[in-house]
């Protein structure tokens, strides 16, 4: 979808430090990335970040844009393009501005704005995981096909977003998150306190008795690999309480929705130290009242960046059955079935593919 459009979508990767403009076309880049500071503190110079990176950008092109479509952080009301509310890297929109109207009125064009983890799963579940699984499964000769995808990015937080058969979903108030669901056993503790980087750093502290060690996840990466000296036990454990924790929140989200799971963020790529945990979190047990044992997750998780979990994954159960009274017979795979990975696009192009389609899906579907 939208892989040969011509239309062309002005887009913005909104850090709290700098803005990274872009453009794209059929999914693809089209003018070098212009980076410029946020200058968040205050509002008329963060504004003014704003019209110069998104003027600069349209002077480049060929052939103007059809919209402007980017991520930026909330709380928000993101239907009409109004952040505010409690914003630490963006202390200047606390109290609400009307981003999008204002940016709609400047270029005279529509401005779509939606929160990153949306916008991530959205752009992996249009270009990215999801038909790249389907196509994969294909090749296989497997006839099991996925339209549901739940994307998390780990990263300074966490976040979340949901797409159904093509569809994101955003909720009746702009607010599906999952940052603030309870931490696995501890009572009362928010869970982006044990599935982001500060996580790392704190838990990485606490194995190595060295609570002031200065370490950047990426460091306790190294420590991890044996790359650079530290405790390297003390590494390889603070990523593995991370899995255990993501994987007790996916195994809930992957319960309620049933699709497949793709991670992203700067946290992925230590997969190699947390996803073993985080598969054993999810394919664990849960007991009824009177004792029973049954799956906590009531698919089968597949971890997919294996390729002899994925050759399992895409062969299934499938077996011939008689169709009853006749000698008729049917394909019947009984295996529920479900896989987790990391991107393969990288978490920022999956959002600027996401931003991109999200503002053609809504221009078309005014149409």
């Amino acid at each position: 979808m939208y892989s040969n459009d011509n239309r062309i979508v002005v887009t913005l990767d909104a850090g709290g430090t700098n803005f990274v403009f872009g453009a794209l076309k059929g999914y693809q880049e089209i003018v070098p990335p212009l980076t410029l500071p946020s200058r968040a503190a205050r509002l008329d110079t963060c504004i003014n970040s704003f019209v110069q990176g998104f003027s600069s950008v349209i002077d480049r092109l060929d052939e103007p844009p059809v919209a402007i479509s980017f991520a930026f952080p909330g709380p928000a009301d993101y239907p009409q393009g109004i952040i505010g509310g409690y914003l630490p890297n963006f202390p200047s929109f606390r109290d609400g501005v009307a981003l999008g109207p204002f940016l709609s009125k400047k270029f005279n064009l529509p401005v779509f704005i939606n929160n990153d983890g949306d916008l991530y799963a959205y752009g992996e579940a249009l270009a990215g995981t999801l038909p790249a699984t389907n196509r994969k499964l294909r090749e296989a000769g497997s006839n099991k096909q996925y339209r549901n995808l739940i994307g998390y990015t780990i990263g300074t937080g966490l976040g979340i977003g949901i797409v159904i058969d093509g569809h994101l979903n955003r909720g009746d108030n702009s607010c599906v998150e999952t940052f603030c669901l309870p931490l696995k056993n501890h009572p009362g503790i928010m869970l982006e306190d044990g599935a982001s980087i500060r996580a790392v750093q704190r838990v990485y502290g606490e194995l190595s008795g060295t609570r002031n060690h200065g370490f950047s996840p990426k460091d306790i990466y190294d420590i991890a690999k044996g790359i650079l000296p530290g405790d390297q036990s003390a590494a390889i454990g603070s990523f593995e309480e991370l899995g255990t924790i993501l994987g007790d929140a996916i195994a809930t989200s992957a319960t309620l929705i049933d699709g497949l799971v793709v991670i992203g963020g700067g946290i992925s790529a230590a997969r190699e130290f947390f996803m073993p945990a985080l598969l054993r979190e999810m394919r664990g047990k849960i007991k009824t009242m009177s004792g029973d044992e049954l799956n906590r997750v009531q698919m089968k998780v597949y971890d997919l960046d294996d390729d002899s979990q994925f050759a399992a994954f895409a062969r299934g159960d499938s077996r011939e059955i008689e169709i009853y009274g006749s000698s008729d017979k049917i394909v019947y795979d009984p295996q529920k079935r479900i896989g987790v990975m990391t991107t393969k696009i990288g978490t920022n192009r999956a959002i600027a593919l996401g931003a991109y389609a999200f503002a053609l899906h809504q221009i078309d579907s005014r149409l």
